[in-house]
């Protein structure tokens, strides 16, 4: 029997008792809602604890969806998990208890209920200016500091459009976004996230923070229109699809806001308040707010910052901050713009029901910051975001001693708080934060440091990149704004459209892509095989691609850097030994790839760069210098070709060497364009006739001999054994090594796959990956095989040339497609050898966008089975029944596999699938296809 009074909590607690009570809320919040439920009724205090509104309101964001808030998240989460009726316990009146205090719960009773009428309008820090000419913001605010600007909104019809009950009458039924607080999705209905918030009482309210209201409702933009000073965005060159998130729709009650943090990629911000008040607080760049930690990753750049919400910020840090470590601050009102420069800190907090429209764009100030903030690395973000607390081994008394210099006074540092701010990401990893940096050479930059505090200054900031490190391939940090391949876009289409900006465009690109690099290989390599010089037109890399691409005149270089020097050169062995193939067997896929005119290794060696022609035969003694490689077939035609590539199981993460030299292929430019540039203007006619184009060339890489010799697995490798065919081991092997971690590797993709299918993951695949190419056994008893094929893995968008009209073409009943000249396929260097199906999850995914009609015109070109062996007769007698034969399902397993994240296309074209439950229901959306096709197509020997 409990006692009453102030031993309540130990009676009702026990021995957890010891626990103060914010380890026990958070240990009660692992809990699933049903165990919450049976730990309420052990005793009056697990009661309390299991009844907290913001522990409920954790439970529903867990599960996220559709919000229909029903007064209490408790209500609301039973409700959404369909764990409550009608005449449930939740209508019965809440039971209270004597006899316990907690100062944790009070404080966040406190914030939920507290209300912001106190906060009165400030003198504020930052200036108040009614407008200004472009000149003059350039000249005094533009990357310098904030600023509030009245009037630049006067004439917005969002003025007197977007008062709440307004929008409520004119989009009440339309579905926004809600701020993330979790990895699940929320949306809600406009009418019933205005209910919520007048009926919420939550210490960090949900708020709608929506980058798609613009296709949502498009009408809303035309309320408004980027202020005059704001309308240069760099971003804008791109296609919508391509670009980040760059606008957002904010509506908050009171207590809501922003948590501390730095805006996307460096870039800038404008924010237009419509009605209402908010609150903002400003550090510079690279001063770390008081209360926040920085997490830096030393893998990848990845920056997780650590902040407690908006309002407990207000209420529990700030009151405590001395005044020289206060904020610049500042009331907003409505009508009112602020301008935040590029890597300014900022929190904000809503005083009032408010309604905002934000936008954040790139322009000639931030752009070479923004192209920093790209590059891969990770000590350069630190710093751009901490300050010189992010440099290792740096003393910071040191830095305290020296003079101040512009800004000294917001860069000033206390080392208590410093050594705890700054932490290295991961467990384990604090103690190690001073040298998380220390496999580069930085003894310069400390140098370059003894006389001069932190500064923002882009020369100052790409002292901290790592020198040595390979911009173009090597892995970008996930929580940059835009990819790889987008960014290779978007320099390049500014460097074709933005000419007067070119020097500033190659400034940015040698940051963020290290052209200047690549630039001077392709001068030697042009000048060594008398091509003309690049024009100035000339300077960049074209494509997307992984590995630098340039076009000179009508010719093409290929610089092979892609996963280090081992990778690149199996990569050029392999598509020199590919195009000798076709020659040799007159294949007509010949007069669909380019002409190669020369290939070689590019070596840098005392400062000056030299070529050393290879045409992929025999073992060339640079290469043997520099990589020595123990090959079984050094004395074959191409030592470094598809076997050997199999052999040493050779893919873009297997080695990462920085040595100085670079396969590299000269081609002739083919005809046509790009596939992805054109797609747009293609007709549906024009889409057929490319797709029958493509399934005759596949057919005809798909029939093309394999080379003689058979690759030997490694020794150690526990993956496969001798009964497998020599030709399969590799692939055998690297399958079973993802399908035995294939929930990580699920999970890795960041939220792609529903977590409910990650779970059944494991029970759909089968148990030993060869039974997708080994089938029941046969009359005499043995296994049954298929054969590998060349494949060529990459068959995208971006990897087809063709001519911007298919529609003269020949027509495909007259099935002489081998003839026609509209298409050309390039890039062979990820050639390998497997299932045929393997090229079809790209051609469906990324060239067909998941259009069943290209699909099938594709398989009527296509013509050959997927399953082919000595005898296809025998096969399909043998298999007919067993699953591992069925066209969806091993294309469902090779997606599953994938080493690329082609599951977020599968989930991004049929969104139907996000709310499937098993793999089955994915596969027959997906791949059901291929079955019927299978079933119909001829019996052809290989």
């Amino acid at each position: 029997m409990e006692s009453a009074g102030n031993g309540r909590r130990d009676a009702a607690l026990g021995s957890l008792a010891v626990l103060p009570d914010e380890l026990l809320c958070a240990i009660v919040d692992l809990l699933e809602p049903t165990d919450i439920g049976r730990l309420a009724c052990v005793s009056s205090v697990m009661y309390i604890l299991c009844n907290e509104e913001p522990l409920w309101m954790s439970k529903y964001l867990s599960v996220g969806g559709h919000l229909e808030y029903k007064g209490s998240w408790k209500k609301t989460t039973l409700s959404r998990l369909s764990l409550c009726s009608g005449n449930s316990e939740l209508e019965q009146k809440a039971r209270h208890f004597d006899g316990f205090n907690s100062l944790f719960l009070y404080r966040r009773w406190y914030r939920c209920f507290t209300t912001l009428t106190n906060y009165s309008f400030d003198n504020g820090h930052v200036e108040r200016k009614d407008d200004l000419s472009l000149d003059h913001f350039h000249s005094q605010y533009d990357g310098k500091g904030p600023v509030l600007l009245g009037k630049l909104a006067e004439t917005w019809p969002a003025r007197t459009k977007w008062a709440i009950q307004q929008l409520v009458h004119d989009y009440g039924e339309v579905t926004f976004r809600i701020s993330q607080r979790s990895p699940k999705k929320i949306i809600m209905k406009l009418k019933d996230y205005v209910s919520y918030m007048e009926l919420q009482h939550d210490e960090d309210p949900l708020y709608i923070f929506d980058d798609k209201f613009g296709e949502t409702t498009p009408a809303l933009l035309e309320d408004y229109r980027v202020p005059h000073l704001f309308q240069e965005d760099l971003f804008g060159v791109l296609d919508y699809e391509q670009r980040p998130a760059f606008r957002w729709l904010i509506i908050g009650p009171e207590r809501s806001g922003a948590s501390w943090h730095v805006d996307p990629g460096l870039t800038s911000a404008w924010n237009t308040l419509l009605c209402g008040r908010k609150r903002w607080a400003l550090y510079p760049p690279g001063r770390v707010p008081g209360g926040v930690t920085v997490h830096v990753s030393d893998e990848d750049g990845d920056v997780d910052i650590e902040t407690p919400a908006s309002l407990q910020w207000w209420l529990d840090i700030y009151p405590h901050l001395a005044e020289h470590e206060k904020p610049l601050e500042c009331t907003q009102l409505p009508g009112e713009t602020i301008f935040v420069p590029s890597g300014w800190w900022h929190c904000v907090l809503n005083l009032e029901t408010t309604v905002a429209v934000t936008q954040n764009f790139v322009n000639q100030s931030n752009f070479e910051h923004v192209c920093l903030d790209m590059a891969p690395g990770h000590c350069h973000k630190g710093v751009c975001r901490a300050g010189l607390l992010a440099v290792p081994g740096k003393s910071i008394r040191d830095i305290e001693n020296h003079p101040p210099g512009t800004m000294s006074a917001w860069n000033h540092n206390d080392m208590t708080r410093a050594e705890k701010r700054l932490k290295g990401s991961g467990s384990g990893r604090a103690s190690n934060s001073a040298n998380q940096c220390a496999s580069f050479e930085f003894s310069d930059v400390h140098e370059s440091l003894e006389n001069q505090v932190f500064s923002y200054d882009i020369g100052f900031l790409s002292q901290f990149l790592e020198k040595e490190k390979d911009h173009y391939t090597s892995v970008w940090s996930p929580t940059n704004p835009i990819g790889q391949r987008e960014a290779r876009e978007w320099l390049r289409r500014l460097w074709v459209l933005k000419p007067e900006l070119r020097g500033l465009i190659w400034k940015g690109a040698c940051l963020a892509i290290s052209v200047d690099k690549w630039y001077a290989c392709l001068e030697e390599i042009s000048a060594c095989h008398s091509l003309p010089p690049p024009s100035e037109d000339e300077k960049l890399p074209v494509g997307t691609g992984s590995n630098p691409v340039f076009i000179v005149s009508d010719n093409v270089i290929k610089i092979y850097a892609e996963g280090g020097l081992g990778y690149s050169a199996h990569g050029l062995g392999t598509e020199l030994e590919f195009y000798n193939l076709l020659r040799k067997v007159g294949s007509p896929l010949i007069n669909h790839v380019p002409e190669i005119i020369a290939s070689g290794f590019l070596v840098y060696e005392d400062g000056v760069y030299r070529t050393v022609p290879w045409d992929g035969k025999g073992m060339p003694d640079v290469l043997a210098k520099y990589y020595p490689l123990e090959l079984s077939y050094t004395n074959s035609c191409f030592p470094l070709g598809l076997w050997s590539k199999q052999q040493f199981g050779m893919d873009s993460s297997t080695e990462c060497s920085n040595k100085p030299i670079w396969p590299y292929m000269v081609t002739r430019k083919c005809k046509g364009d790009i596939f992805a540039r054109v797609r747009d203007t293609l007709s549906k006619a024009d889409l057929l006739n490319l797709a029958s184009s493509l399934g005759v060339q596949m057919r005809n890489i798909h029939l093309l001999p394999l080379p003689h010799g058979e690759p030997l697995p490694k020794p150690e490798d526990n993956n496969v054994r001798d009964s497998d065919p020599p030709e399969w081991k590799q692939v055998i092997s690297t399958l079973n090594g993802r399908r035995n971690n294939i929930k990580k590797h699920l999970a890795n993709w960041g939220g792609t796959v529903p977590t409910v299918l990650i779970e059944k993951a494991e029970e759909y695949l089968p148990a030993d990956m060869s039974s997708l190419i080994k089938f029941v056994k046969d009359d005499d008893g043995d296994s049954v095989y298929t054969f590998p094929c060349w494949i060529h893995s990459d068959i995208m968008d971006d990897n087809i040339l063709t001519q911007r009209s298919l529609t003269d073409a020949k027509s495909t009943c007259e099935r002489d497609l081998e003839k026609l000249d509209a298409i050309n396929i390039i890039d062979f260097s990820d050639l390998s050898i497997g299932d045929p199906l393997c090229d079809l999850i790209p051609l469906h995914l990324d060239v067909f966008r998941g259009d069943i009609d290209l699909l099938r015109e594709y398989l009527r070109s296509y013509q050959l089975p997927f399953l082919r062996g000595k005898s296809n007769n025998d096969i399909y007698k043998s298999v007919r029944n067993s699953k591992f034969s069925t066209a969806s399902y091993r294309a469902m397993c090779y997606c599953m596999l994938h080493e690329d994240n082609v599951l977020a296309a599968i989930f991004g074209l049929w969104k139907e699938l996000r709310a499937a439950t098993s793999w089955e229901e994915v596969e027959h959306l997906v791949w059901d296809d291929l079955n019927r096709y299978q079933q119909s197509s001829p019996t052809l020997s290989s």
